[in-house]
């Protein structure tokens, strides 16, 4: 059956400017019925310019037959592009400069993976999406072993964007963006200010508006004197000072709890001496398994449409889905990548970060 989307709130507005600044996606793991008809819609909107990595005969046999429109859309096999020796050159490299000595570079760079992060290091893309046919751990490794990092970011984290128009105070017309849900375990003060500070500059970019950043505990404002609690206020002092040097048009508050955080109705009890308090469009989790379970919850019994994970800290545009992604969930993600990529291109005009 033909994909069709069904516009929210979120993706309309990506899909609009998308539309006259098309960017080249590529998705690293191309035989596979969802991203073939993803593939084929973003062409027809002519918003996304799709690359599908793997073997050329056997993604056209599949699109011939579930009857999908390969027009436009760009199949590579890694294992016999020209461009695989070159990959592999610059990828022993790379390697080396960390202090790694690798063997078999050729073998490495041909897989999927692999080589689309090296397209997207080198400019060949301007962003990736996979994950949809592996194991998370395998393309991380892959893209922080291939993508270089940015400077002022700690350590890589993702960030997930959920809307749910349907359910109440949930961010800025049904939009909420989630950190970290895929990687970080425990994070340390100093990353989850990172995480504070650049999940609100992304939501800043997305929302146009000033994001309203929660970073979220068990305690209010010292409710709870807990090491836990304690460590949530230091990263929230240390992203509102990274926030003020840097001019952001974001406002960060925390420790906070969830009612507090998303109900301005709760935050008038807790907080009767407190300014106004909007919904939060940024929640940041103490830990992994609260951010995790969190958005497994929304998403699965509240409704809440999932896109991502974004990638946080790399210096390409980069994604990674679930292998139980929706084709509307590998939909929207390559739209975020792509609307990333505008404004890469934007700050780094020369490709360079």
């Amino acid at each position: 059956m033909k994909f069709s989307h069904t516009p929210n709130i979120f993706t309309s507005q990506l899909i609009d400017k998308l539309r006259s600044h098309p960017k080249r996606i590529v998705f690293t793991e191309g035989e596979d019925l969802r991203v073939l008809r993803v593939a084929e819609h973003l062409v027809e909107l002519e918003a996304i310019i799709p690359i599908v990595l793997g073997n050329k005969e056997r993604i056209r046999a599949m699109a011939a037959e579930h009857d999908v429109s390969l027009q436009f859309v760009n199949v590579l096999d890694p294992t016999t592009s020209r461009e695989l020796p070159r990959f592999a050159e610059m990828y022993e490299r790379s390697s080396r400069a960390r202090g790694v000595e690798i063997t078999g570079a050729e073998e490495i760079v041909s897989r999927p993976v692999y080589f689309g992060a090296m397209m997207a290091q080198y400019g060949l893309v301007d962003g990736l999406v996979g994950g949809n046919q592996s194991m998370p751990a395998s393309m991380f490794r892959a893209l922080i072993q291939t993508i270089k990092p940015m400077p002022d970011v700690p350590r890589v984290f993702s960030t997930m964007i959920l809307v749910a128009q349907h359910l109440s105070h949930f961010g800025t017309d049904g939009v909420m963006f989630l950190a970290d849900c895929g990687l970080i375990s425990e994070p340390t003060v100093e990353q989850l200010a990172s995480m504070a500070v650049e999940t609100g500059k992304l939501a800043r970019h997305y929302l146009g508006g000033r994001p309203q950043v929660a970073l979220l505990s068990h305690s209010t404002k010292g409710s709870a004197h807990t090491a836990a609690a304690e460590k949530v206020a230091a990263a929230t002092a240390l992203a509102q000072l990274t926030a003020l040097e840097q001019f952001l048009e974001i406002d960060i508050d925390g420790e906070l709890q969830a009612d507090v955080a998303l109900d301005p109705r709760a935050s008038e009890v807790k907080l009767p001496d407190a300014k106004v308090r909007h919904t939060a469009d940024v929640l940041v989790f103490p830990n992994l398994d609260a951010a995790h379970i969190t958005l497994k919850i929304l998403q699965h019994c509240a409704g809440a449409q999932n896109y991502g994970q974004i990638i946080m800290g790399l210096s390409r545009p980069t994604a990674q889905v679930p292998n139980t992604a929706t084709k509307e969930s590998i939909f929207g993600t390559a739209l975020m990548v792509g609307f990333e990529a505008i404004k890469f291109h934007l700050l780094y005009p020369e490709g360079e970060v």
